[in-house]
């Protein structure tokens, strides 16, 4: 076992899966079930995520294509269109189902898992699949194809294979490079020209996929990128008072707008300007460690793929508490708040993430793997100026 997995062995926990609210009841909250007894997030755990992404990488049907039809040539199926990420119901899924199996396969090289999860990486990341992906996202029309969701994820991919000094891995980094390239020249050439955030709770909010862009920037040792970044998140997010989280969640969000921003700048400042920002941007956090701030967001319909949506976002609202935890002074009053909610929504999250439904199943066990691995803790400060 490596070193990575020793110390999450120890410092992460995994609440065996519960069977989600059956369809069709009214919207009330799932009934409460007994608590089991916690296991260690460790091989076990780490195949039943892993299994649900090497049921769907290659699956390729049902499948949600955006695609701007320019001729009837254009009219394909999708392991046509693009040859490595057209499982998983959606291409941002593929791509992150890909980097599930990458970091599983890194952080557990030893288990079974990992073999079954290198065959299914290896059979997408080849040179001529990339050529092809690569074609498709320069095609006509396609100039905000997956921006920024995608393009970020697949910048996460990108990461975790050159991180990863192995060498079936270097040669999957090397394979995505012309794609990894043309993302990072969609998304800056995009982010000069974007005149204000995007706030929403679904795909397109700027505040997550920013992060997961700036983590890739300081893994590749993109500097340039990296600095765009830092300007662009100074001049839409640094100002910023009075974030309405009581507004939240709407009904089909799967990313926190308050917290995500809060993730993002905890990126970008050193912990005591971070804890002032914080202090007026989310005031109605408790100072007296009150554990009843923020409850979990409730499915009523996990059949339903907008519905099933809040599981992913009590995911995200987790590892996002968390990045917030570490981003704060180690004497503020605020951490034991945040950490009694990032745990009440872990334990909502994980209990979810079951496989039951595709409509979850084919993108919530990346989720879950994001933040069982603390994949977006890792990283220094590269800070701002005030």
């Amino acid at each position: 076992m490596t070193r990575t997995s020793v110390v999450m062995t120890a410092l992460l926990v995994l609440w065996v899966a519960v069977p989600t609210t059956p369809a069709q009841q009214p919207p009330v909250a799932r009934p409460a079930a007994p608590r089991s007894a916690p296991v260690a997030f460790d091989v076990t755990a780490a195949t039943r995520f892993a299994d649900l992404s090497l049921a769907c990488v290659h699956k390729e049907y049902p499948n949600k294509i955006a695609h701007v039809l320019s001729s009837d040539a254009d009219v394909k199926k999708p392991s046509e269109l693009t040859p490595a990420f057209y499982g998983c119901y959606d291409w941002h899924s593929a791509v992150h189902g890909h980097w599930l199996l990458v970091r599983l396969a890194r952080t557990f090289p030893d288990a079974p898992l990992a073999t079954r999860a290198r065959q299914a990486v290896a059979a997408s990341l080849t040179p001529e699949h990339m050529a092809a992906e690569v074609q498709y996202m320069s095609g006509p029309g396609r100039t905000s194809f997956e921006r920024p969701y995608g393009l970020a994820w697949l910048l996460q991919l990108a990461a975790e294979a050159r991180e990863w000094k192995d060498p079936e891995a270097q040669q999957w980094a090397a394979a995505l490079k012309p794609l990894e390239e043309a993302a990072v020249a969609r998304l800056t050439d995009w982010l000069p020209k974007l005149s204000h955030p995007i706030r929403i709770g679904e795909h397109d909010q700027t505040a997550f996929s920013f992060g997961l862009v700036l983590d890739w920037a300081r893994a590749a040792g993109d500097r340039q990128t990296a600095a765009l970044l830092a300007g662009r998140i100074e001049t839409f997010y640094a100002k910023d008072r009075d974030c309405p989280s009581s507004y939240e969640p709407s009904g089909q969000d799967f990313l926190s707008p308050c917290l995500a921003e809060a993730d993002l700048m905890r990126r970008v400042m050193p912990p005591a300007r971070y804890g002032e920002w914080l202090r007026t941007f989310l005031p109605q956090i408790p100072l007296d460690g009150s554990r009843g701030w923020l409850e979990p967001a409730v499915v009523t319909d996990p059949t339903d793929p907008k519905l099933a949506h809040l599981d992913g976002l009590n995911l995200s609202r987790a590892w996002m508490l968390d990045g917030i935890i570490k981003g704060l002074p180690s004497g503020d009053s605020r951490r034991a708040s945040l950490q009694a909610a990032a745990l009440r929504h872990r334990d909502a999250g994980l209990k979810a993430v079951t496989g039951e439904h595709y409509e979850g199943g084919h993108w919530l066990g990346s989720f879950a793997v994001y933040l069982v691995t603390g994949r977006g803790l890792s990283g220094p400060v590269v800070s701002i100026p005030k």
